[in-house]
């Protein structure tokens, strides 16, 4: 049988261990990508610069999110391009992300040794169990804000695009009031603080302290959150250059829109009710096996 003292030493020398290659992995230096490179040039052109991605951190003063920021920075861990759209939609921040799964996974480390602890005067010594399911639940709070994310992937999309459809019925009451294409955007932008607004608000900003037109900035922005109907409004909004009348061009294109999403909406809700159908179905079968099984036993001569 495992003795409990030197699993107990085992897993401290492993914590120990993992402390150390973080503390090496901090003190060396970090050796710069090419592409990142290439992409610090690129900003530094005028015209072209476009922040993107999530934020870090969106509050210095808290210290778990501060601890994610600095595991994500200096321990070179992967953020794949769809949760970082995720977290942009979502008004998240990458020190929060990795905070909640390093949390979730010390947790789920450290909860069976807690648990072993507490019931080991009544079960005695439980060998390499708690290392065994520790690191189980350790893998598996890691990941668990991943399938949360992917698990709520439609309804985020789904918000995004309300907020958007929203955002085009402002800009045509803004274009209505006499403003012009670039103003009717940017005073649209500023009445609501949701992600997709503050984003559209940021690209436009810089557009103009930049003194450039801000369709180059939308065009990135649709491509970076993965909505094409920023793309398409920019096309709208550029006919005002040729001295087109926007306000009947943008309404008939934000109904196509909103029709667009309501369709979706419906066909997602149609989905919903075939597979609660399906569910509601088995009680059925099986009351009717109930019914039917016992007639069918004695006409066979079994019962």
């Amino acid at each position: 049988m495992p003795d409990p003292l030197f699993a107990s030493a085992l897993l401290g020398a492993a914590v120990v261990a993992v402390g150390a290659w973080l503390v090496v992995c901090a003190v060396l230096p970090r050796t710069i990508r090419l592409g990142d490179a290439f992409g610090v040039l690129a900003e530094a052109r005028p015209g072209t610069s476009l922040d993107s991605g999530p934020a870090l951190v969106a509050d210095a003063t808290s210290r778990l999110e501060l601890s994610g920021a600095w595991l994500y920075q200096h321990a070179r861990l992967p953020l794949p391009a769809g949760t970082a759209r995720t977290l942009v939609l979502t008004g998240r921040t990458v020190g929060d992300y990795f905070c909640n799964k390093l949390v979730l996974a010390a947790g789920g480390l450290l909860m069976p040794w807690l648990l072993a602890l507490a019931i080991r005067p009544l079960t005695g010594g439980m060998g390499m169990m708690p290392a065994v399911f520790g690191l189980g639940a350790a893998v598996l709070g890691w990941f668990w804000p991943d399938i949360a994310m992917r698990s709520q992937q439609q309804q985020t999309n789904a918000d995004a695009e309300d907020a958007l459809n929203t955002y085009f019925d402002l800009v045509v009451l803004e274009r209505l009031a006499n403003l012009s294409a670039t103003q009717s955007l940017e005073a649209a932008s500023r009445i609501s603080d949701v992600p997709v607004f503050i984003r559209l608000a940021g690209a436009l900003d810089r557009a103009r302290l930049e003194q450039r037109p801000p369709w180059n900035d939308l065009y990135r922005l649709s491509q970076e959150l993965d909505l094409p109907a920023i793309a398409d409004m920019a096309d709208v909004m550029r006919l005002d250059e040729q001295g087109a009348a926007l306000a009947d061009v943008l309404s008939s294109r934000a109904k196509e829109l909103r029709d667009a999403h309501l369709m979706r909406e419906l066909t997602r809700a149609h989905q919903t009710s075939e597979r609660m159908t399906l569910w509601m179905s088995i009680p059925v079968i099986v009351f009717a096996l109930i019914f039917l099984v016992p007639p069918l036993l004695s006409i066979s001569g079994v019962g």
